[in-house]
């Protein structure tokens, strides 16, 4: 393809996310599955592209003085801006040549040569750090002074980080494994069975990967899962299990010994969730779909408490914190959005109290960093519970975890600014006896 082809295709792209609610890693999947002649080294120039301008939205778009602006200009922009092009050269890349953009309008080449005028570290806070304001005022309560140094962080690119499965192997032979394959590996520095593999590359078709020796995970939800503290022989609850991360690791804590119980509204995410349990070689996991007015949830309750020694809500939250992979759905985020997942999150929460036994525990995770879907979510619940009681999360990681936690309690807030993983939020609650 040429230097302009590859630019139209970006275009295509961002256009596409623009108007979509689909996540932009999925419009772009979409794109490439139907394009089977896109070279490898196509496919990864327009990718880097595409990523790059969705991170770099705001401030192209404030560069160009357009709210709005549409694929066509993002792109003429980030040649500017970004890869510092002279204006004289975008119209080699802007001419109506086969299979590359038509030529920019007076009105465009107007708005580019603004674009090419601006410095971006000029662009006001909100656009400069990439985040809309409603969601910055939040962050700013959450962080205070800490708040740029938190917020520029989710900006970075994620890094890849695997879980080796206990069941199967210990982090050190995989470790050998992939660093005898030339990959570069390292322990993570938190996590006891954290992989942390340095670059870009993709490990679905990995043996360790098929044979479930290791599993992806980010290295912040690795500790959470740790956080529950789910032993050999217990009653475990994973409420909200998705497709099964945490799951996984809960099994593996558990030593595939006592019941583990896995729920999802989704038949989907349990389905793949099923593959991933039979992969990892866990044998103590049971999946069921929940439905309104579940009979079976309501016979795992009392009025003394419910049957469970441990009870994890992974609740449905805005995800901020995983914005370093899902740049764009900052920008999809509505004060609506964040008002109907509270009002989730009330719920599971609820109900996740009525499956705790007494002196189980109760504990709520989201990969969010607002307050309001973490702090003001947990007073909600203890005010109307008087059964429960917080406990310190950072006395809990020591009995669980190496060392000291890296933030201090009694909920812990994991970040890429503070802890080098992705947002996540814990509160874990204990029913009193």
């Amino acid at each position: 393809m040429t230097p302009a082809a590859r630019l139209q295709s970006s275009i295509e792209l961002l256009d596409t996310i623009l108007e979509t609610d689909k996540p932009a890693d999925a419009v772009l999947a979409h794109y490439f599955k139907g394009r089977r002649f896109f070279g490898s080294k196509d496919r990864r120039a327009v990718q880097d592209q595409v990523w790059q301008i969705i991170r770099h939205r705001a401030r192209l778009s404030w560069a160009l003085g357009a709210d709005n602006a549409n694929g066509r200009m993002l792109v003429a922009a980030a040649l500017v801006a970004l890869d510092k092009r002279p204006m004289d050269s975008i119209a080699g890349f802007f001419s109506g040549a086969k299979n590359g953009p038509t030529p920019l309008q007076a009105n465009e080449k107007r708005m580019v040569e603004k674009a090419a005028a601006r410095n971006l570290a000029d662009a006001p806070r909100a656009a400069k750090l990439e985040c809309p304001t409603w969601i910055l005022e939040k962050l700013d309560a959450a962080f205070g002074k800490d708040a740029d140094a938190e917020v520029a962080a989710l900006g970075g690119e994620a890094p890849l980080d695997l879980r080796a499965n206990s069941l199967k192997t210990t982090r050190d032979a995989v470790i050998a494994m992939l660093d005898g394959e030339k990959l570069k590996v390292s322990p993570t520095r938190l996590s006891p069975l954290g992989i942390r593999v340095a670059g870009r590359t993709t490990l679905g078709n990995h043996l360790g990967f098929k044979d479930g020796v290791f599993e992806v995970q980010d290295e912040g939800s690795q500790l959470c899962a740790a956080l529950v503290d789910a032993r050999p022989g217990m009653s475990v609850m994973d409420l909200c299990a998705g497709a099964g991360g945490k799951t996984l690791a809960l099994a593996a804590q558990m030593h595939n010994k006592g019941r583990l119980v896995a729920t999802d509204l989704s038949i989907s995410r349990l389905e793949r969730s099923k593959l991933r349990l039979r992969r990892a070689g866990v044998h103590n996991a049971t999946l069921r779909v929940l439905e309104e007015h579940d009979k079976w949830l309501k016979r795992q309750t009392s009025a003394q408490g419910g049957s469970f020694d441990r009870v994890l809500v992974d609740a449905p939250c805005t995800g901020t914190g995983a914005w370093r992979r899902n740049p764009d759905s900052r920008w999809r985020l509505t004060p609506e959005n964040l008002a109907n997942l509270t009002a989730t999150q009330d719920a599971v929460l609820e109900q996740g109290g009525q499956l705790t036994r007494p002196n189980g525990r109760l504990i709520y995770v989201t990969c969010s960093l607002l307050p309001d879907e973490n702090e003001d979510r947990v007073s909600a619940f203890l005010a109307a519970n008087g059964a429960f009681k917080a406990i310190d999360a950072a006395k809990i990681w020591q009995d669980v975890l190496p060392g000291e936690a890296p933030v201090p309690g009694p909920y812990l807030t994991f970040s890429p600014s503070r802890t080098d993983t992705d947002g996540f939020f814990i509160a874990i609650l204990e029913r009193s006896s």
